[in-house]
């Protein structure tokens, strides 16, 4: 799989919010609900999108990550960087068990949130 970033407007809180992108598929859309939109600039971590338990990967459509965030296990091996276990930590802790996992080439990865700057 490839990982994108899409640097989109959110309609809420009037800013740009970055999606990510695998296969050229904005994230959002895996999850067929209108209930998850981009991160905002502010709410990405120094180093979003890195290795570690429950690390943002999308928030909430209201533009307030905490609300209702999309969460993910990040890990990584010498050659890939694998996304698992998606879930709501403040909705019941509902977990998507149909999705993923999502396995990256790591210097692809690595390069694409380069991008992000």
């Amino acid at each position: 799989m490839e990982l994108g970033l899409a640097s989109v407007p959110h309609d809420v809180v009037h800013e740009d919010v970055f999606v990510p992108l695998v296969d050229g598929v904005p994230l959002t859309d895996w999850f067929g609900e209108d209930e998850f939109s981009g991160v905002r600039r502010e709410d990405l971590e120094p180093r979003p999108f890195q290795p570690g338990k429950a690390r943002l990967v999308l928030g909430c459509s209201c533009g307030i990550a905490a609300c209702g965030p999309l969460v993910a296990d990040i890990t990584a091996d010498r050659g890939t960087i694998i996304w698992t276990r998606f879930r709501r930590p403040h909705r019941n802790g509902h977990e998507y068990v149909d999705i993923g996992p999502c396995v990256f080439d790591r210097a692809q990865y690595e390069k694409a949130l380069l991008e992000l700057g």
